[in-house]
């Protein structure tokens, strides 16, 4: 009888590993789709710089194509080469932080074990219920603007969105080069259309030689305004983004900071958000060479954020910075984002010093300039 089982169990491994294999395959195959849209827009791009330098021919406009070329091909490969940067190991749970998750029943005692693990982590964001933000699947601690990417199936630090076209997710680690890539490839398309344009005339015009150069010059004024009309209204969009210290994740859900949301949480004024993308060497904003501040896990706030075990601050301080003055963090925030709030005016000598009486706070308070 037991060989008789054996025996009867054998076939079924090879069903198995078939299963694994196709599945194996299945996922080199989803990999290889991936890389369609990057295939299309490089193909799209490699035949422009035929069209335009080989069979348009302006010599005079060459050395400004060229640049813009240029500019347009290191940003984008940027974009999609870059790594997105994952969560550091700090906020990965430790081994016994794991089993003690396992062990406790879904619920507050679970919270409890991740209050445990996170109370000297800089976070202050939370789930909609007040739960602390946590990743099953890569078991950590999610840092403030972290979200889990289903593509990648990682946690990426100020997740953005995925995007096709890079087959990348677009995060804290490439989001300046992503930015700089939609404004390159924009110029790239508008320096094509405003060049082509007298000729795209002449060829309606019957003033163009039938030659082969008039299917190219027709197509190329044609894809250049396309692509021009869809990369403007993007570009402009994360325009707006940037100066408002938003992500796409965030427009659609904002933050909620111990249960309370606030979709403008982390807006410092529109010079401080646009310095925290691009950094503070004005020199280095136009290149695709990283610059951002920050190390991605912690971000400055105007909101006053306080853990839930000490006191409740007084009413009136738990609101947007706009037209008040506000609290910052009892945690400290890393050195790496500090220097964006230390400016001479950005400091309040009242708030400091009513925050030295408060009961529970051990870090003198820290007030901020009003938005603007």
């Amino acid at each position: 009888m037991r060989c008789g089982k054996m025996a009867a169990a054998a076939p079924s491994a090879p069903a198995a590993g078939a299963a694994g294999g196709w599945g194996g395959v299945r996922r080199r195959c989803q990999r290889l789709l991936y890389w369609v849209p990057v295939l299309f827009i490089s193909s799209i791009l490699c035949w422009s710089y035929y069209a335009y330098v080989t069979q348009l021919c302006l010599l005079v406009c060459l050395v400004a194509y060229h640049i813009f070329f240029m500019l347009f091909v290191w940003s984008y490969w940027k974009t999609i080469f870059t790594l997105p940067m994952n969560p550091s190991k700090e906020f990965h749970l430790s081994y016994s932080d794991k089993e003690s998750l396992e062990r406790e029943p879904r619920g507050e005692s679970q919270q409890e074990v991740l209050r445990r693990a996170a109370k000297d982590l800089p976070i202050y964001t939370r789930t909609m219920s007040g739960a602390i933000r946590y990743c099953d699947r890569c078991h950590l601690v999610k840092p403030d603007r972290c979200h889990h990417c289903s593509v990648c199936d990682k946690c990426i630090l100020k997740m953005d969105h995925h995007c096709p076209w890079v087959n990348n997710c677009v995060g804290f680690s490439n989001y300046k080069f992503f930015l700089l890539f939609l404004a390159y490839s924009l110029l790239y398309c508008l320096f094509i259309a405003a060049t082509d344009l007298q000729y795209f005339i002449k060829f309606w015009t019957n003033g163009l030689p039938d030659t082969q150069a008039k299917f190219h010059i027709m197509f190329l004024f044609f894809a250049a305004a396309m692509f021009s009309v869809s990369l403007s209204s993007l570009f402009g969009y994360h325009c707006w983004l940037v100066s408002k210290n938003k992500s796409t994740l965030e427009v659609f859900r904002a933050p909620i900071f111990h249960h309370r949301t606030d979709k403008n949480g982390f807006s410092l004024g529109f010079s401080k958000n646009l310095r925290q993308v691009f950094g503070d060497e004005k020199k280095y904003w136009l290149l695709p060479v990283f610059s951002s501040l920050g190390d991605g896990c912690s971000f400055p706030t105007c909101l006053v954020n306080q853990d839930p075990e000490q006191a409740s601050t007084p009413g009136g301080l738990n609101s947007t910075c706009k037209n008040e003055n506000h609290l910052f963090p009892a945690k400290p925030l890393r050195d790496s984002q500090s220097h964006l709030l230390t400016d001479t005016h950005s400091w309040s000598d009242i708030g400091a010093k009513a925050e030295k009486g408060k009961v529970g706070m051990s870090n003198p308070a820290l007030t901020m300039e009003n938005e603007t």
